[in-house]
């Protein structure tokens, strides 16, 4: 008895290399042609955000009468009075510091409570994981400014109008979709195996969560840290509507009765001032992080 092998089945020609497959000849015409049309777009992009960019900022140094007569010149002489008339008179200093307090609670709060229902939603299997999951998703969509009066009408009736911690409550739940979106699908791409080893040692879930998984998302916790620290930063419309004291308004509506005042009063040179001191911290924060935003974004879409 004989196993029948099969006969040799004939190599299937080869196909003859062109030129454009061995790559001999570089990019073809139209890779190079979109290469130069998104190279232009980019530096046309660059010059529309950095050029009013440079703009506001000398112009924050200038006089009232060097703003109007000479508004593209260097300043003639550099006013750093108009920042401490910006600070102390138009009381940006006490906006700043209500923006800090409520914006860097609120992406703590959020920052925890969000890695907490991501990590419970990317690794646990319970019933209605997934209506959970897309209720998160969908608040993403829905437009903030339809839910204004019953927020409006439910924050003022629990007594939480014009503080702080209500406004901080209303920053976080705002905040909380994108974060469970984003850590969520971060979650899922770091190794298990850890998580089951370490339990195997005696770690609680608990313990798990802080002492491995957490640390291992350090790259994600930080893009999506930075980014809600930057939308929540600009956030204007909640506090007009949640904030009427104006004690305690935020940097947003300080700017914006700012230029109301100062316009009145013809006072330029101290609202430029407030804007630049406004995008200080903004500017700051990308420039300090913006590696670590392009880290966590890339990990997060290679694994």
């Amino acid at each position: 008895m004989s196993i029948e092998t099969p006969a040799p089945t004939a190599a299937p020609p080869r196909r003859q290399a062109r030129p454009s497959d061995l790559g001999s000849d570089g990019p073809s015409a139209g890779a190079r042609t979109l290469n130069g049309v998104s190279h232009g777009l980019l530096v046309v992009w660059a010059v529309l955000v950095t050029v009013p960019l440079l703009w506001a900022v000398l112009t924050a140094f200038k006089s009232d009468r060097e703003i109007f007569t000479s508004p593209w010149s260097l300043p003639t002489e550099w006013h750093f009075d108009n920042f401490v008339r910006a600070w102390t008179t138009a009381n940006i200093g006490r906006y700043f510091i209500n923006s800090t307090i409520v914006v860097c609670v609120a992406v703590v709060l959020v920052m925890l409570l969000g890695a907490m229902v991501a990590y419970v939603l990317a690794r646990y299997e319970f019933p209605g994981r997934n209506a959970i999951y897309y209720t998160f998703v969908a608040g993403m969509t829905f437009p903030i400014f339809l839910a204004l009066v019953p927020l409006f009408f439910v924050v003022q009736n629990v007594g939480m109008l014009g503080t702080y911690h209500g406004l901080i409550l209303v920053y976080t739940a705002y905040a909380l979709p994108f974060t469970v979106f984003f850590l969520t699908s971060f979650f899922r791409t770091l190794p298990g195996a850890l998580v089951e080893a370490a339990m195997l040692d005696g770690c609680s879930h608990a313990g798990a969560f802080f002492r491995i998984m957490l640390p291992l998302a350090r790259p994600g916790m930080i893009s999506v840290g930075i980014l809600n620290f930057l939308g929540l930063w600009n956030q204007f419309l909640l506090p007009l509507v949640l904030m009427p004291d104006d004690e305690r308004y935020v940097l947003s509506q300080g700017l914006a009765v700012l230029a109301a005042n100062q316009g009145y009063r013809s006072d330029w040179s101290a609202l430029f001032a407030g804007l630049v001191i406004a995008l200080l911290p903004v500017l700051a924060v990308y420039v300090a992080f913006q590696r670590r935003i392009q880290d966590g974004l890339a990990v997060g879409a290679v694994k």
